[in-house]
């Protein structure tokens, strides 16, 4: 098992410590934090959404510019920065009472998390050759998911309690968490920065790069699944289908341990750009199946039945979701130039921010509102991002200039 989700030793392995690190934070935060803030804080729901959509909002603004920063300044000195940042934010919500104060922080944390994750991407691409990146990066996927899963049970524990010295204690676990982080980063060798643009060079080269903002919109569709299994599958469940509440924790485990144990297999079968748009195109469609089969869940009055149709359905929903990120991290890796691998990755990264921030009230809208006419909306969108993205990479290779620097498998790719 341990080999199966951690790296070789080395840079990679000394990568997924840090984040399993801080995904351990994480998970418990994720898991209680909303308790946290509606209970003992005491904002009502509707404040908790407008400041998180807020934050996030300002983080998908700032992920290029602090990527950009990576590039310039170094990215290990950057990500070590900003994971010191991300602590300090999730340390000020200890002391939190008021709802500007919750917003002014709840920016600071999305602005730091999507800086973090660009620094992050921009350390591993500095350390880590080329041919290798999607393999380290898929083992860092499934070491964050262990994390998730074990800090869940600290959150779960927090969330029995449901005391105010237990959502405190998690909070606090979480901020230690991204201190450490940024303790086992310091252990990586600095990668060089990157000299500042020349005279008639764009400073965010990636902004008028219009064949990867395409690439990056089509990848950002895909990320649309990221808030089914928190948020539209439990309202589903509950709400239109015969099946035990308890289906909704088992959904979660099941996606949990689907990506732990597989995701680095998934990905063995992407190594160039042409494998990769394939991998994407075909998560498309199995996302769309996914997306039927769920909508059948809500067929009949039997709950076994409505149980074993959402296993089928979940187990096409993790298959997809690993299928699309190994293609995208590949494509998200290759197109990007050397030294700008900070900014690029900062913007590639910005789908995730926007998935959090416009995903629950699409989604919502479309599956808990819709039913079944809303899944195949979604299912649809899902096919499209995935067949769309074989033409936008092509178009991307016609725009590039040579880099002499490159492997030159990816300019000869064909599909």
């Amino acid at each position: 098992m341990f080999s199966r989700i951690m790296p070789p030793s080395g840079p990679p392995r000394i990568l997924a410590l840090a984040q399993l690190t801080n995904s351990i934070g994480d998970g418990a935060y994720y898991v209680c934090s909303a308790l946290y803030f509606i209970r003992i804080v005491g904002l009502s729901p509707t404040e908790v959404g407008f400041g998180l959509t807020l934050g996030w909002a300002v983080g998908f603004v700032a992920g290029v510019p602090l990527g950009h920063l990576a590039d310039r300044r170094g990215p290990r000195g950057t990500a070590v920065l900003l994971a010191v940042a991300t602590a300090a934010a999730v340390g000020s919500f200890l002391f939190v009472r008021s709802f500007p104060l919750f917003v002014l922080v709840a920016c600071l944390y999305a602005i730091s998390q999507c800086g973090l994750a660009a620094a992050r991407q921009a350390l591993l691409a500095g350390l880590v050759d080329r041919a290798r990146r999607t393999g380290v990066r898929a083992h860092l996927q499934a070491t964050v998911n262990a994390g998730l899963a074990v800090g869940a049970a600290f959150g779960g524990a927090a969330l029995h309690l449901d005391t105010p010295a237990a959502y405190l204690t998690v909070l606090a676990m979480d901020a230690l968490s991204f201190l450490f982080s940024a303790l086992i980063l310091l252990r990586l060798a600095p990668v060089p920065a990157t000299p500042a643009a020349g005279a008639g060079e764009p400073v965010l080269a990636v902004l008028r790069d219009r064949p990867y903002a395409l690439i990056s919109l089509l990848n950002m569709i895909a990320l649309l699944n990221m808030p089914l299994l928190s948020l539209v599958i439990p309202l589903w469940i509950v709400q239109r289908t015969q099946a035990p509440s308890w289906t909704v924790a088992a959904l979660l485990v099941l996606n949990t341990l689907g990506v732990v144990l597989f995701q680095v297999r998934v990905a063995r079968r992407v190594s160039d750009l042409e494998t990769a748009a394939r991998s994407v195109r075909r998560a498309g469609a199995v996302l769309l199946a996914s997306c039927v089969v769920f909508a059948l869940s809500s067929a009949g009055s039997s709950a076994w039945v409505a149980g074993l149709v959402l296993l089928v359905a979940a187990c096409l929903q993790v298959l997809g979701e690993m299928m699309q990120a190994s293609g995208a991290w590949e494509i998200g890796f290759d197109l990007a130039p050397a030294g700008k691998q900070g900014q690029y990755q900062g913007f590639f990264g910005s789908g995730a921010a926007v998935a959090r921030m416009l995903g629950p009230l699409l989604l919502t809208t479309l599956i808990v509102t819709w039913g079944t006419p809303g899944w195949l909306v979604l299912g649809g969108l899902f096919l499209l991002s995935g067949l769309a993205m074989g033409p936008a990479v092509r178009w991307a290779l016609r725009t590039r200039r040579p880099d002499p620097g490159a492997e030159p498998e990816g300019a000869r790719v064909v599909f």
